[in-house]
């Protein structure tokens, strides 16, 4: 028996309807798991790790990190995560924390970059960077991100991000634009944050590093990056690209005012 083409109409249009309230309600309550595993997020437990490791003599010239200049002077790390990337005079370039953070650990512990930047994540050293960015970017949690965009190699970071980021290519032809260049989308249940835009406080780029309760890892934004590299099906770049740096510029100042609430918490 077929239906009128008007009860078809209404009949799909239900169904849509009935499908988008069980996707926000399945949502909501995903949002609200991730705020009781709040209080017990085992970010902690990393952020510990990278107090511990700040402030302990480590490498070939027993030093620690505490002189480390992450652009607010040497050991202030409050403010600084929030202004990053940003462009530092000493090593002629634009950084993020992550690679920032392994210049440090060259220039004042005496440890190979070339070496860290080569170990697989959450191996090795590789694992204390990402402990070490989570403590130095739990130190900005609550505060506005504000990253400079004065110097000529920062603006110029930005549109390169900016292009890359709406780049399309491989096997899919996708782009990061493709899952987060438009608002209200979202990937089975997972909401896409619009990161062509301020997404709002607490979301997209003001939201890692992150504990991830589905592999039980934590990741830092190179990580995040790496990731969103293979979905798209392109080869994943290595770590501290200019590539990676520049998505970074480019989302980081796209996400002005917005609060950061790292360490977050992420299925």
């Amino acid at each position: 028996m077929k239906l009128p083409l008007s009860l078809a109409a209404f009949a799909l249009a239900a169904m849509s309807l009935g499908s988008a309230h069980a996707q926000d309600a399945t949502a909501e309550g995903i949002a609200k798991y991730r705020e009781m595993l709040q209080d017990g997020n085992p970010a902690e437990l990393f952020e510990m790790k990278g107090e511990e490791l700040w402030k302990q003599k480590r490498g070939p010239k027993n030093a620690s990190l505490e002189q480390c200049d992450l652009g607010k002077g040497p050991g202030v790390i409050k403010g600084a995560f929030v202004e990053m990337p940003r462009f530092f005079k000493d090593t002629g370039r634009v950084q993020d924390l992550e690679t920032r953070l392994i210049t440090c650990m060259e220039t004042l512990q005496g440890f190979n970059a070339a070496e860290i930047a080569k170990t697989p994540f959450g191996r090795g050293e590789m694992a204390n960077v990402t402990a070490l960015a989570t403590y130095v970017a739990t130190a900005s949690k609550g505060m506005r991100f504000n990253l400079p965009q004065s110097n000529a190699q920062e603006k110029m970071m930005y549109e390169a991000g900016k292009r890359i980021f709406f780049t399309r290519g491989g096997t899919h032809d996708f782009s990061c634009a493709s899952c987060h260049g438009e608002s209200d989308k979202r990937i089975r249940l997972q909401d896409l944050p619009n990161l062509t835009k301020n997404p709002g406080d607490g979301i997209g780029f003001a939201a890692w590093p992150a504990y991830r309760v589905s592999n039980a890892q934590m990741w830092g934004m190179q990580l995040r990056l790496n990731d969103c590299f293979r979905q798209q099906r392109f080869p994943e770049p290595k770590f501290g690209s200019e590539a990676t740096i520049a998505l970074g510029v480019y989302m980081g100042v796209n996400a002005k005012t917005a609060e950061s609430i790292v360490p977050a918490i992420k299925r």
